[in-house]
């Protein structure tokens, strides 16, 4: 299939990137309009999870001109290329894997590799990272962004791992650039229950803290 390119402008109206583990197909067919709705734009399907490749198509051939898809947890090249075959508009990693880096920035297909301290932070953004992705954030907080902030300001960052509503305001002030988030953002009672729009509503609070 031709490859979609990454919208740039969605992903910066809303910069959080919906991570996708483990669920079921029939659920994301289920979520995507509603997450669409809400004002999100940009959603991450992870490899590890079963059918990975098949909702990353799903979703760019339904839902291209709505949302960015991406491949996350992508380990390997192999990985890589099934991602980018599937049309993955963009890549994130949970570690620095510099061949993997390299093949997206030649293709020119923007990456969040995971890093965490400075030096992995600074390697991967030198390699051609479009944002580094700071993971684990759970174990640091806010404050770690905000330090690492401090001499590497032109790095842009997207911490990932336990952002909610209560503290997204606190990072956005720490100095991220974007937000990897999984069960913050998809609810996971109201999505047992098919409580589509009280997840928009959920959704939509997270999209408002980009409302200009």
């Amino acid at each position: 299939m031709k490859q979609q390119s990454f919208s740039e402008e969605l992903f910066l109206k809303v910069p959080i990137i919906g991570i996708v583990r483990g669920m079921p197909f029939n659920t994301i067919k289920n979520i995507l309009s509603v997450y669409a709705d809400a004002g999100l734009t940009t959603i991450e399907i992870t490899m590890n999870t079963n059918g990975a490749t098949e909702m990353i198509k799903f979703i760019a051939e339904n839902f291209g001109d709505k949302l960015n898809v991406g491949a996350g947890t992508v380990c390997n090249i192999n990985e890589l290329n099934a991602a980018l075959n599937a049309g993955a508009q963009f890549i994130v990693t949970p570690v620095v894997n510099q061949n993997v880096i390299e093949s997206c920035v030649k293709k020119d297909v923007p990456i969040f590799p995971g890093a965490f301290t400075p030096t992995e932070i600074y390697n991967a953004w030198e390699m051609g990272a479009y944002m580094v992705k700071v993971f684990p954030a759970t174990m640091m907080g806010p404050a770690y962004i905000k330090e690492v902030k401090a001499p590497l300001n032109k790095i842009k960052l997207a911490p990932t791992g336990g952002i909610t509503l209560k503290n997204i305001d606190d990072y956005k002030k720490a100095g991220a650039d974007g937000y990897g988030m999984a069960g913050a953002l998809f609810d996971k009672n109201l999505i047992e229950q098919e409580n589509w729009s009280g997840l928009k509503a959920h959704l939509q609070q997270f999209a408002d803290k980009f409302k200009r």
